[in-house]
């Protein structure tokens, strides 16, 4: 049947309900989130007392770091009420998702009340992480079991994307493939199918991996400030490394679902590792759980020198002064981008590092092997689980590719670590890795079939790498591919993503070879973030030198190469996704379509490093300013909007959001809430443009600017700004320079320019603000702090 989602019920405000509830309203459904009527309030017959156990909730949730929500304004797309009420309510509803307490007794009793509203067809899922689906089902309707299964959330849910699906044996095979299907296309998720196994497939291998952890530092006599920086982003695990993020999901969290797996998985061959360590059952005992309770691995104390973070001592269960761990080969590693060779590296490297590796990598291989068929038939599921759920940038079979398969065996079987038998068969039938990629497709060994099958999903998870085999072009930092269909994709890869003069000559000569070659061009990349912007260093070091000559010349290069990106002969669409600053928002604001990742957190923020945008950004905004004016609003209020933006370093934090802003186009660019979507659909967008008949757009000579009129309201405003201090002299000389440029000069009234008019005055600008002593301080504290100084 032909399914669509308008409304959903979300049953249960806590946590990860109330944040649901959020996620579904940013994509534009109607959402009905409900809870029960709290204690003293059963005889009221005012809807604010008996909802305030759910109202408060969701205002809590509103208000939480991270936003649940894209734009504030997606609040109003959600009703709330109480289940004795409102459950009659759930009969419009397409999809009801459960999300109450984790207690067999009481899902059974809120499924028994919807029974009797719930309208036949609907789906009905539970967000449970440690119950067993089907026995939550027991009991119902026969059309209940078939539209009832698993859908577990990840929390914060807008953030992680990973979203299991868990059927039962009486789930219709249609509902798993919508919810699948919906899960990954609209809700931007990376849906994983699991079996009814405990903790699924996620929990059960990261609670392990965490697990294992614990005992290998007991073995090694490791502290937690070491073992966090032996499992941070060195080896392409998030930031809160493992003692930080159990803190954040809760230590009782994490030791009740080691318990679970231990109690419920008796033939489990390494259910030993689940045992929970003395000095962990400790730290439970003392209700130090984490964030929930103020304390936990860590804690913030109060000291002179202001709040500080401590660490527990586990021997002495005291906290004390974090001390930065010291490993040669960690330091050695730091400088390598490559994740797969830094992890190559340290997995042989000598040390004790090296020894911490190589037991994590021996348990961790050895466990994922026996979990094939127990928990995925295919290996492909666990890494993306463990990806999407976890924030692992490289998946577990995938990193054993990495540090070779055989090899390591090898070195399992010698330290005593068994593998499965199919892993021996794979490696003896000649196979030498899990994964690899023919003709652009990325294929997984099949367990069952015992030989290569291409990954569900690959023409619309388009992968630029997987396209080396049609290399088209590279220098030291970029590669252009031909991705298929016609169409060339650029990518790059610097520190951080930033713009220097490689990536400049790699993006025009992939410009040049579209044109010639190719019907249009992609321009995108799968490192963390798009781009983090215009290379600063470089900037920093002709400034020094008072090159001015080449500082001119590189500022000019830069806005031509985002002008040829507006003006070439075939449509460029790029694909951007994380950090897009600075020169990465330049690069979306001159192509023809923008197909933005959800979260793509964009703007302009030079003016933080004492500049305003050179590479056309000042110019772009001007521009759009000028032909946004409303006949029915004063001249100056959209271009002070416009100023505004750049003059605070106002980031978007959602794609959604970069509209409200100006910097994506409506009912022209457009949003993908699967990250992994995004360049197989900029690569659509770039042939509909071709089909559509493309011709090359020409150079604007009708730019409207304010001059003087405009010029004189943003100064009075800068000078309010600084008398008020919420501006350094610094910052008002900064701002005073974009006011200028964005006015069109010195214009004795509303004038039309030429976009190269305002190219010049926007290099003229940054050129002497290179020259100021305060702007190239603060580019200093950027280069060696990674935050610029407030001077």
């Amino acid at each position: 049947m032909k399914r669509s989602i308008k409304k959903v019920a979300v049953l249960g405000s806590g946590v990860m309900g109330s944040r649901i509830a959020c996620h579904f309203a940013g994509i534009g459904v109607q959402v009905i989130l409900l809870d029960m009527v709290p204690k003293g309030a059963e005889e009221s017959t005012r809807p604010a007392e008996r909802n305030k156990l759910v109202n408060d909730a969701l205002q809590a949730a509103i208000k939480s770091n991270p936003s649940p929500v894209f734009t504030k304004d997606v609040i109003k797309k959600i009703s709330t009420g109480n289940f004795d009420d409102n459950l009659k309510d759930i009969a419009g509803c397409d999809w009801i998702i459960e999300v109450v307490v984790e207690r067999l007794d009481i899902k059974q009793l809120i499924y028994e009340k919807v029974e009797k509203f719930r309208k036949p067809g609907t789906l009905i899922t539970s967000n449970t992480s440690g119950i067993p689906i089907h026995m939550m089902a027991e009991g119902r309707s026969d059309d209940f079991k078939k539209h009832f299964c698993g859908s577990h959330f990840f929390n914060p849910p807008r953030y992680l994307r990973l979203l299991e699906i868990i059927p039962t044996p009486h789930t219709d095979p249609e509902v798993v493939d919508f919810l699948m299907h919906y899960g990954d296309l609209y809700l931007g998720k990376t849906t994983v199918l699991c079996k009814d196994t405990p903790a699924f497939i996620a929990n059960r291998i990261g609670v392990f991996s965490i697990m294992s952890i614990f005992h290998i530092m007991n073995k090694l006599g490791l502290s937690i400030d070491e073992v966090d920086a032996l499992t941070g982003p060195i080896i392409g695990r998030p930031k809160s490394a493992t003692f930080r993020t159990a803190d954040v999901v809760g230590i009782d969290t994490l030791v009740k679902v080691a318990k679970g797996v231990a109690d419920n998985c008796p033939n489990d061959e390494a259910k030993e590792i689940f045992t929970i360590p003395d000095w962990l059952e400790k730290v439970v005992a003392n209700n130090w759980l984490g964030d929930k309770t103020g304390q936990g691995f860590f804690k913030k104390t109060k000291s002179a020198a202001g709040k500080e973070i401590v660490t527990l001592n586990l021997q002495t269960m005291e906290y004390g002064a974090r001390v930065k761990p010291k490993f040669g080969s960690i330091e050695a590693a730091k400088p390598i981008d490559d994740l797969k060779q830094r992890i190559k590296m340290l997995s042989s490297a000598p040390d004790k590092a090296g020894e911490f590796y190589k037991l994590f990598h021996y348990s961790l291989f050895s466990y994922i092997s026996h979990r094939i068929p127990e928990i995925s038939d295919e290996i492909y599921r666990v890494d993306d689980a463990m990806m999407a759920g976890f924030g692992w940038e490289i998946g577990a079979f995938e990193s054993w590719d990495v540090v070779g398969v055989a090899k390591t065996v090898e070195g399992m079987k010698a330290a005593g670590y068994k593998v499965a038998a199919w892993v021996d068969e794979m490696i003896a039938s000649g196979a030498t890795s899990f994964y690899k990629v023919e003709a652009g497709k990325r294929m997984y060994y099949d367990v069952p079939s015992k030989s290569y099958k291409a990954k569900p999903g690959g023409e619309a998870f388009l992968i630029l790498n997987n396209h080396a085999d049609k290399l088209v072009w590279k220098n030291s930092a970029c590669r252009l591919y031909d991705i298929g269909d016609g169409v060339a994709g650029f990518e790059w890869s610097t520190k951080m993503n930033s713009i220097g003069g490689e990536v400049l000559e790699g993006l025009n000569k992939a410009i040049n070879t579209a044109e010639e070659k190719f019907k249009g061009l992609v321009i995108g990349n799968e490192s963390a973030n798009f781009s983090a912007g215009a290379n600063v260093g470089m900037i920093f070091m002709l400034a020094i030198e008072q090159e001015y000559d080449e500082l001119d010349m590189a500022i000019r290069m830069f806005q031509n190469s985002m002008m040829r990106i507006r003006y070439s002969s075939v449509p460029v669409v790029t694909a951007p996704h994380g950090l897009t600053l600075g020169g990465g928002c330049e690069m979306n604001l001159h192509a023809d379509k923008v197909c933005a990742a959800a979260e793509t957190y964009i703007g302009l923020v030079e003016l933080g490093v004492g500049l305003i945008p050179g590479g056309g950004g000042t110019k772009e905004f001007a521009l759009r300013a000028g032909d946004d004016l409303h006949e029915d609003e004063p001249e100056t209020v959209t271009l002070k909007n416009r100023f505004f933006s750049i003059a605070t370093a106002k980031v978007a934090t959602s794609a959604q959001e970069a509209f409200d802003m100006g910097i994506l186009r409506k009912g022209h660019d457009e949003v993908v809430m699967n990250i992994g979507r995004r360049i197989a659909e900029a690569k659509k967008s770039v042939i509909e443009l071709y089909d559509q008949g493309y011709s090359m757009p020409q150079p604007r000579k009708d730019v409207k600017v304010m001059g003087r009129l405009g010029l004189g309201a943003m100064l009075a405003g800068i000078n309010g700004m600084w008398r008020g201090n919420y501006a350094t002299d610094h910052d008002a000389l900064v701002a005073r320079k974009l006011a200028y440029v964005m006015c069109g000069g010195d214009l004795s009234e509303q004038s039309l320019v030429s976009e190269q008019y305002l190219l010049d005055l926007e290099r003229e600008a940054f050129l002497s603000l290179c020259g100021e002593k305060k702007t190239l301080e603060r580019i200093q504290s950027v280069l060696k702090s990674g935050r610029p100084i407030r001077n």
